[in-house]
C-alpha cells in the first residue's frame, strides 16, 4: 500500500478541490458523450515494446507532488492526498510490482527540485513545464498527457460559436506567451489584441473589450467555473493542440542517478496505456475531456 504523506496540507486549497469537480461535472461538456468519443490526449503508441526492468534492487521509490494543481495534485475533503498524479503513481507502482516500497509526498512547488536533488525524492509528478534546463538536472519520462489551449467567451455573445467566425482585433491573448505565438501561427488573420497578464486578458473579456480569450485550456476551464468568472462566461470551441509550441505536455521528473528507476517509469506507462488503466485514469478527472 502507499503510504501518503502530505507535508503540506492547507484547507485554503479546498476551494480549488472544489472548482475542480464543479469543471469536471459542467453540463454544457457533458451531453452525451462517452468514453469511447473523448479524444484522450494521450501520447503512447500501443503497437510500442518496452522491456519492465527488474526493480528487485530498488529499496524504494517516492514520488513528490504538491497540494495545488486540482485535479492533478490536491488535498480532498477528508484531507488526504489526491488527483490524477496520485492515482498514476499507485497504478505505476502495482504494474512494477513495488506497491509496498511505494511512498508519495506533498511539498511545496519551489521545493520539488531541491527535493530531488538532496536525494529526498525519486520522481516529480507535478506538471513541471520541460525546458532545457529541467533535460540537464534531471531525466524525463516519455510525455503521457498534452494539455490545450482554448478559447473562453462571455455568455452574451452567444451567436459565436465557432472561434473562426472571430473578426481581427476581436480576441485576446496574453502577450509574450506561447499562446500568442499558437494564434500567430495557426490563426494569423485573427490579429489578436495583447495583455500584458493574464488578469488583465480576463478582465477585458469581462467588459466587454474582447469577444474572446485564448490561453491555457485547464486555467480556462478552471476560470470559468470560478468565482472571480461570477457565471459571466464559457468555454467556445474545441481544445487546440501543438506540441511544437505549447511543449512536450506531463512528464515524471526522475533523478540523473536513478537510471532503473527512469527505465521503469517508461515502461510502467507504456504497459498502462496499452491496457487502458491510463485511460481510466484520465477519465476519472477528465469525463468529458480536456
Amino acid at each position: 500500500m502507499i503510504l501518503l504523506k502530505p507535508s503540506v496540507v492547507s484547507r485554503c486549497f479546498f476551494a480549488l478541490f472544489v472548482a475542480a469537480i464543479s469543471f469536471l461535472h459542467q453540463p454544457e461538456q457533458a451531453g452525451a458523450q462517452g468514453a469511447d468519443t473523448i479524444s484522450l490526449p494521450l501520447m503512447f503508441d500501443p503497437r510500442e515494446r518496452l522491456q519492465r526492468p527488474d526493480m528487485a534492487s530498488v529499496p524504494r521509490i517516492r514520488f513528490v507532488t504538491t497540494v495545488d494543481f486540482p485535479p492533478f495534485n490536491f488535498i480532498d475533503q477528508s484531507g488526504k492526498l489526491s488527483g490524477f498524479h496520485v492515482d498514476l503513481a499507485r497504478e505505476i507502482c502495482r504494474e512494477l510490482n513495488v506497491l509496498e516500497r511505494c511512498q508519495i509526498e506533498a511539498v511545496p512547488y519551489k521545493d520539488l527540485m531541491a527535493v530531488l536533488a538532496k536525494g529526498d525524492g525519486d520522481v516529480i509528478a507535478a506538471g513541471l513545464r520541460v525546458t532545457p534546463s529541467l533535460r540537464q538536472e534531471a531525466s524525463l519520462s516519455r510525455p503521457f498527457m498534452q494539455l490545450p489551449a482554448r478559447f473562453v467567451t462571455t455568455l452574451g455573445q452567444a451567436k459565436l460559436t465557432d472561434p473562426a467566425s472571430l473578426q481581427p482585433g476581436e480576441a485576446g491573448v496574453v502577450a509574450g506567451t506561447a499562446h500568442e505565438a499558437m494564434l500567430a501561427a495557426f490563426l494569423p488573420n485573427l490579429k489578436p489584441r495583447t495583455y500584458s497578464k493574464r488578469e488583465d486578458l480576463l478582465a477585458a473579456l469581462r467588459k466587454g473589450e474582447i469577444k474572446a480569450a485564448f490561453g491555457d485550456g485547464l486555467q480556462m476551464a478552471f476560470w470559468v467555473e470560478s468565482r472571480d468568472a461570477a457565471g459571466c462566461c464559457r468555454l467556445l470551441g474545441g481544445p487546440y493542440y501543438s506540441r511544437l509550441i505549447l511543449g512536450d505536455g506531463l512528464t515524471l521528473v526522475t533523478r540523473k542517478d536513478a537510471p532503473l528507476i527512469a527505465q521503469g517509469m517508461d515502461a510502467a506507462l507504456l504497459a498502462l496505456s496499452r491496457s487502458g488503466r491510463l485511460n481510466q485514469i484520465y477519465l476519472r478527472y477528465f469525463p468529458n475531456g480536456l
